[in-house]
């Protein structure tokens, strides 16, 4: 049972947010630091950056938007002491309806391919894989 309450990014869980993140991603290149892609994301669809909250602790988070044609799910984290709690559901919940409110037709996410714990959650939730190569470029110099 997920006890938990969603909500908006306030600037108030900027510290819990970047500390949530920083666990959560250790792996993450340089250009995804956390303060970094808060400060992006509230230049863009705020509304989108969504927390769950139990108790007044931030327990996780998702980033999500919409470029007018696909939408995007971005950085679920769930603290790992409150993960198999439906939490992480309940946030992609709240960014589909997010989307979904802007018109958004379709989402789509990306998971690195070795991370076989995220494809079963994704797909649990009715996520498929698709047929698709991943391209990328930076566009910013060399921030990993």
């Amino acid at each position: 049972m997920n006890p938990c309450r969603i909500r908006p990014f306030r600037p108030e869980d900027r510290t819990a947010l970047v500390r949530l993140w920083s666990e959560v991603f250790v792996d993450d290149p340089p250009r995804n630091e956390p303060g970094r892609m808060i400060d992006n994301k509230l230049s863009v669809q705020p509304e989108l950056l969504l927390l769950a909250e139990d108790e007044g602790r931030l327990v996780g988070a998702v980033m999500a938007g919409f470029d007018g044609t696909r939408g995007w799910i971005h950085h679920l984290a769930v603290d790992p002491a409150h993960r198999k709690l439906g939490i992480g559901t309940s946030l992609i919940d709240a960014a589909m309806e997010g989307l979904r409110a802007l018109g958004c037709p379709k989402v789509n996410l990306q998971v690195r391919a070795a991370n076989s714990g995220a494809v079963a959650f994704y797909r649990a939730l009715g996520f498929q894989v698709e047929d698709h190569v991943s391209l990328g470029k930076l566009l910013t110099g060399d921030m990993g």
